[in-house]
Order: C-alpha cells, then structure tokens, then sequence
C-alpha cells in the first residue's frame, strides 16, 4: 500500500474511532472492498437502536446498519434534503452513507468526527477536480468553490425567514391569553391597537364567555391561567415526540437538559471485563431518554461541532418540531426565551442545507463549517446583531474558526441581517429586537456603581447555575417528575399563570420588559409600567415593585429552565439582571437627588433634563448583559450585541468593563458556564480547548493494562478465526466502547490497527462466520490475486497499517496537544477528557 493511500494517522494506544471513507474519492485504500451491499435499516431515531439488547445473536451484527445510494442529481438532492424521512435522512450523520455501493456506514452514534481523514479525503477530492483542464472542469471548479457561499446565503436567508414566522406568530398567540381583536383573530394586541394600550376593538375573554355569580376578573384569570397550561403542555407534547431512546452500552450518564437524571455508574476501567464468557449474560442497565427538540440545543450544537455525533438533534423533524413548540411555549408566558433555540434552528438548517451539495454532504468535516457560520446566523437574528452572531460562533460554539470560516460566518450573518431587515418582523424597519438610544452621557463617579453592578450581575449568574443545579437534582428526582415529563411543564405552567397574573412586570412578554426596563425616561421614549418616577417620593414604590419582580422572575426562571420545552435562556438572565439593574439605577438616583451639593456629584442633580443624570436604564441593560455573562460567560460578543442594541457608542466602556468584572467574579463562584455544566453532566466526550490544565503525569496514569483479549496477534500467522474476532468486538461493545479499534501486533510489536465498526462489517460480510479465517495482514501470494475478484476474508482494506502511536512514557501535555491542535479522534479520548475534569476538580476549578 502506497504512502498515499494511507488512512489518517491514529493513536494505537487509544484504539481509534472509525474514519469516513464516505467523504473519500477514489483513494486505493477504499477502492479495493468488496462491492457487498448493506441492508436498509427501518430504525428511525426515536426506536432503541438494537445495540446488546437481550437475545442478540453473537453472530449478527450487535449495531444495526444503513445504506442507501448517494448517487442523485441535483434536483433529487433539493427534493431529499426537504423529505423528513428518517428512514433515509436524519441529522448530522443518523447514518455517514457512503459514496460507493461497496462501502460501509461510518460515524455512528456518539461517536467523533475524524478531523484529519475529512480534510484528507476533500484533498483527494480537489485534487481530481482541479486535475481536469477542459472548459467543463473548470465551470465545476468554479461552481465547487461557490457552494459554500450558496450555502451561507441560503442558511442566512431560511434562518431570518423562520425567525420571521416565529415573531409574527407568538405575538397573537401571546395576545389571546388576555382576549382577541374583533378587527381579525390572528391579529397581535399591537397590531389590533396600533395607538398604543387598549382600544375598543380589544376584547377581553369576559365579554364574550360569562359565567353565573363570577365576575369578569375571576373569568379573565382563570382563562389566562388555562391557556398558559394548554400551550406548554401543547409544546411539551410536541417535544416529546422527539424522544430518542440510547442503549446503555454508549456509557453516557443522562442526554438532556434534566439535570436530575439518574447518572448510571460507569466501570472503572473499560477492561474490567476479563474474558469473553461473560458477554453471553450481560447486565443490561436501563437504556437513556434524551428530546432532540427541548431545551435551547446550545450546549449539543456546541458538542457536535467539536465532532462529536450526537443523532436526531439536526433534522427536519427537530427543525419542525422546534419551530412550532417555540411558538407555543414562547407564548404561553413561561419564563423562557426564543434565542438560544434559534442557534439550534438555525444549524438544523444549516445541516439539512448540506445535502443539497455532496462536498459537504459527505465530509462532516467541511459541514461543520456551515453548522458555525448557521449558529452564527441563530444569534444574528435573535438580536439582531449580526457581527454580535459572528463573534458568539467564535467565543462560545466553534472548535475550529479559521480565517475562510470567519469570513464566510460573517457573510452569512449578514445575509440574515438583510433577509430580517426586508421582511420587517416588529414593523419599525428594525431588525434588533429592541432598540434604545441614551441620549445622557455617564459621569465618572458612575464608574463604581458600575463595577458593583457587574460584580452583582456576574454573581446572580452564577448563583442561578448553583440553583439550577440543586432543583435538578431534587425536585427532578422524585418518581412522577421523572418519569413524566408532562407533569413536570404542567406544574411549572400552572404556577407561572398563577404567580405573574397580578405583576404587571412578569405577565408581558420577556422582550418587552427588557425593553422597559431598559428604557430611559426622557420625552420621548414612553414606559407604559411606570418605571419614571417624577420625584424622590415615588422611586421607592418603583424600587419596591422592581424587587418583586425581580424575585418572582427568578424563582421562575431557576424551575422553567430544564423542563421539556424549547426553551432559551438568553433573555430571560438578561430580564432578572435588568429588573435590579434598574432597582440599583434608581437607588443611585435618589442618593443624587437627596445630595444634590455632594462635590462627588458636581451638577448631577441639576441636569438640564430637570430630574438628574442617572439612567436607571442604563443599569438595567449594564446589569442585563452582567447577568448573562454570568450564566453564559460570553464576554466580547456580549459587549458587543449591547453595543449593537443601543447602538450609543459613549456606554461602550461601561458595557465592558461591567462585562469583564461580572466575568471575574463568576468564575470565582461557579466556574462552569451553564453549557459546560450541561455538557459535563451529560458525559459528552467535549475536551474543552480554552482551558487547560496543569499536568504533571504522563500517558501511563490514565492508560489501563493492555489485556491480551483486547489485541490481535499474528505472530504465528496472518489469519485469524472469524469466531476469534468476534468475540474480541464483543468485549470492545460490552465495555461501552462502540468507537473502538483492536491492535495488531506481530512479535510484540505494533503493526496495524482496525477500528471496531470496520471489524464488524467485514465480519456481518462472511457468509460462514464460523468456519472462516480472515486475513490480517499483506501477504503476496494473495495480493496478486485481485483479477478472480474480492475476497470477504481479506481484511486488510480496513486496517490502517501505519497508526500514530505515542509512547506510554509520553506527557500528557503532549496528548493534549494531539487531542486539541492536531484534531485527531480516539476512543480514550473519552478517558482523557475525563481524566481533565478530574484534575480539574482536584484544582478547585469544577
């Protein structure tokens, strides 16, 4: 085998993931299977996949399998890309299918992304289209390096578009809780009363549904109480037809956003098991439960661009369903925001959009750098700051960023800002989802009531985390809340609908009160809550009704946040920071005016507006983005999309330095951002390349004795008994590691390696497993045979003759570097990861 038909390079001593040869052209290597065809499988995503199930036979394949011919035109792939059959599409990779009828099904569930054999294999495939001089050549030459910005623009385009749909709809949804406009049912409150407040076209429930001996009141608070339960339980039930069942052998403790979740408890060493006899009576351990479609999907898109596949979180049926229980349970008043599932809209389209080329269809590699530039595209259109979208891709969701990505992030961001700006969803000409101008410059004494802000904002994020995670693992572990998820959003909608009835700061929509809040009170910006007080008597009373609010909101916010609905958390941490951010700016307001001769103060209190100086809604918003960064740790985008929102270029310098402070002080509180607390208790396998440890070990403290069972020895000769092997794959899935490999040494020394889910394919190909002897290694006598056709014991075409392999003395320095800068994939890089979080809660830093 020639040095060009290598496959990557893998660690042997972490036994590898399987690479995708279904991004690969015609490279020697994957040119010589045999042309064996696969059976379709019917399992969609939301079956138990059959992996060491009870009664599976050792002789069958323990994983089921997919296949499907990739060989469509244009047209065809614009018409499948569309189709939400899961039996032939699904999400990231529900099945890497291959270019070729001969080749197998790669990526599996929750397995990793083989950086390097992509980028190698879209090598291949430019350098055989670059090769062609003809005029034709040149036009698919021209057309290939067009695709991805085709693909940024339509992503842009479709995101914005969905977006649009979604504002337009939840805000009459919304509306119908407190009645209906006469003029058209489907019209908003604002729309049906554009002068502003009620108007007689408004009507309440009460004048049309009357009830004996009750009166109006009663009536609009039990309807208002009924619709919240029935959207979000309407929601729930649309976020739970995404449920996606894994089989406990994937060894990941709990898949989604219920931090509560039973964590399974994992073996000490993947070799604990000692011989083969014990796989034939496994421990079944109770499969796990996660919904594609609940939560905001942050923390997955962030996993799964990191290369790690996770199945059903990027398909059509996710989009769809998302789509429609975000409307409802943005509409039902919950505590809960749409712009953290926007990203995770978005990269479902993006994802879907993928399969209109096969250039990025079948490289995972080159897909994920349209997924960031549509997660991106997510924020750009939720805040509608697009070059705040470009640096969230950057700061919080990519793996990988360079220049070409950036820039192509940027265009496609940019797309979306436009695509918004034309379909006008708020009907100013507006694309932000709120827009405040301070007209009132900030005074230098401000600095510290500035620093204490973000030092409280930061504080409340984390201790929000604190909470979160302390409800979870309580109130979500008793039975009924567990098992049901139903029950839970029922419990949390009904006590929503009965606490934020009678606060007027609680029952709008979340946006709407950031935006008054955020408000400033001069004459030409209207605050329909009262937050302007005319005098010192009456900031006390707002102060009081502020802090209600911002109690209730909190409380609210820590029991909605993990329940079984789309749901964001972006806006409603900037709501609760907003609430006493404005409670701090009217504080400071009246110290001014009960000062108004303090030096400190200079002529603050007799500003030319007559009142004073302070903004309280500049505290409101600083303490807003404070409070974000505390549960997110976004610090420049944050700055950013601030910036963008108020667009005044004098508040610059507070929104960072308060952002940078908040930072600061969270971390020192609660280390995890609230993505990495989700992905640390979910068991993603997601090695976090901003932070790294110290170590002081090598690779032998986290390596486990190599068991004889676990290698494949050819020393006496190149063949091996198919039962052999067999059962030496079964031990690999037994012990959770689907994405393994098994060394082949001869001699005691290394000389190739084969991934497990190659193995098991060329086994599921014998026709008589029992009797059979596969061949392990080159031999000549049966390479030069190749004229009589394709020997299905001839397994060489799966081993990797020339792994990369570190010695067991190397410094775990070095692993990190392979693992984070090299983009290699390996089964223990699992263990690695878990290696570091353990480190890391030794060091105090988790």
């Amino acid at each position: 085998m020639s040095a060009k038909s290598r496959r990557p390079p893998d660690l042997t001593m972490s036994l590898p993931d399987s690479p995708d040869p279904a991004s690969t052209p015609d490279s020697p290597t994957y040119s010589r299977r045999a042309p064996l065809l696969r059976a379709t499988s019917s399992v969609s995503v939301s079956e138990v996949t059959p992996l060491l199930q009870p009664g599976t036979s050792r002789r069958r394949s323990l994983r089921s399998t997919r296949h499907h011919n990739r060989a469509e035109s244009w047209s065809q792939r614009l018409v499948t890309a569309l189709t939400t059959d899961h039996h032939i599409r699904d999400h990231t990779r529900e099945s890497k299918v291959p270019a070729e009828p001969d080749d197998r099904v790669w990526y599996d569930q929750f397995t990793s992304t083989d950086w390097v054999h992509d980028s190698i294999a879209d090598a291949y495939r430019l350098k055989a289209l670059r090769s062609r001089t003809d005029i034709r050549g040149r036009i698919k030459a021209f057309f290939d390096g067009t695709q991805g910005w085709i693909l940024s623009a339509l992503v842009g385009c479709l995101t914005a578009t969905i977006a649009y749909a979604v504002d337009k709809s939840e805000a009459p949804v919304f509306d119908w809780k407190d009645g209906y406009c006469s003029k058209g049912f489907f019209l908003s409150e604002k729309r049906c009363c554009p002068e502003g407040g009620r108007c007689d076209s408004w009507k309440p429930w009460s004048s049309y549904i009357q009830i004996p001996h009750v009166n109006e009141g009663s009536v609009e608070y039990g309807i208002f109480i009924l619709l919240v339960v029935a959207f979000s339980t309407l929601s729930c039930v649309l976020t739970l037809t995404t449920k996606t069942v894994v089989p406990s052998t994937y060894r990941i403790s709990t898949l989604d956003e219920n931090l509560g979740a039973p964590n399974l408890q994992e073996s000490n060493s993947p070799n604990d098991v000692a011989s083969p006899a014990q796989i034939d009576k496994p421990e079944v351990a109770p499969p796990m439960i996660y919904y594609s479609a609940a939560g905001s999907g942050v923390a997955e898109v962030r996993v799964i661009l990191s290369g790690f596949v996770l199945h059903g979180f990027l398909g059509v049926k996710t989009l769809v369903v998302k789509t429609v229980g975000l409307i409802l349970s943005v509409a039902s008043g919950l505590s809960l925001g749409k712009e953290g599932p926007f990203v995770h809209i978005a990269t479902c389209v993006g994802n879907i959009a993928c399969r209109l080329f096969s250039k990025y269809d079948n490289n995972d590699a080159k897909r994920r750098e349209v997924l960031s530039a549509a997660a991106a595209a997510g924020v750009a259109v939720a805040f509608g700051a697009p070059i705040g979208g470009v640096l969230f891709s950057l700061e919080e969701v990519a793996y990988f960023f360079p220049a070409k990505t950036l820039f192509r992030t940027f265009f496609c961001c940019i797309c979306a800002a436009l695509t918004l700006k034309f379909l006008d969803p708020y009907g100013n000409s507006k694309i932000v989802m709120f827009e405040v101008r301070y007209l009132t410059d900030w005074q230098f004494f401000e600095l510290t009531a500035f620093i204490a802000v973000g030092i409280l904002g930061g504080a409340t994020g984390a201790l929000f985390i604190k909470a979160s995670r302390k409800w979870a693992q309580s109130f979500r572990k008793i039975p009924v809340i567990k098992k049901r998820p139903l029950v839970e959003v029922m419990l949390v909608a009904l006590l929503t609908g009965v606490v934020s009835y009678w606060n007027p700061y609680t029952k709008i929509p979340v946006a709407k009160l950031l935006l008054n809040v955020a408000s400033p009170c001069d004459a030409e910006t209207r605050n329909d809550l009262g937050l302007c007080p005319a005098d010192m008597d009456e900031i006390f009373p707002v102060v009081r009704d502020l802090a209600i609010a911002f109690f209730i909101k909190g409380i609210l916010t820590i029991v909605t946040f993990g329940i079984k609905v789309p749901a964001g958390i972006y806006v409603p941490s900037m709501v609760v920071g907003g609430l006493g951010g404005r409670m701090i700016g009217h504080i400071i307001q009246w110290i001014v005016l009960r000062f108004p001769t303090s030096p400190l103060f200079g002529d603050c209190a007799a500003h030319v507006s007559g009142q004073s100086c302070i903004t309280p809604g500049v505290y409101a918003l600083i303490a807003a983005g404070s409070t974000m960064c505390g549960v997110t740790r976004l610090s420049v985008t944050l700055a950013v999309i601030l910036f963008e929102l108020t667009g005044s270029l004098h508040y610059v310098l507070p929104f960072s330095l308060a952002i940078l402070v908040a930072k600061w002080t969270a971390d020192f509180i609660e280390p995890l951002s609230i993505y990495d607390l989700l992905t640390n208790l979910n068991s993603y396998p997601y090695l976090n390349n901003k932070h790294k440890p110290i170590f002081t070990s090598d690779l032998a403290d986290i390596i486990p004795r190599v068991r004889r069972e676990r290698l494949i020895d050819i020393s006496t000769s190149p063949l091996v008994s198919a039962e052999s092997l067999r059962e030496k794959l079964e031990i690999l899935h037994q012990a959770g590691e689907i994405d393994g490999g098994l060394p082949i040494i001869r001699d005691d020394i290394l000389v190739g390696l084969i991934p497990a889910p190659d193995l098991e394919f060329a086994l599921d190909n014998l026709e008589d497993e029992s009797n059979s002897l596969c061949l392990m290694a080159s031999v000549t006598s049966f390479d030069s045979d190749d004229e009589r056709g394709k020997d299905p014991t001839d397994f060489t075409p799966y081993i990797d003759p020339a792994p990369l392999a570190l010695d067991i003395r190397s410094p775990m320095d070095l692993v990190y570097e392979c693992f984070v800068k090299l983009g290699l994939r390996y089964t223990h890089k699992k263990t690695f990861v878990k290696y570091m979080r353990e480190l890391e809660e030794k060091e105090g830093h988790v």
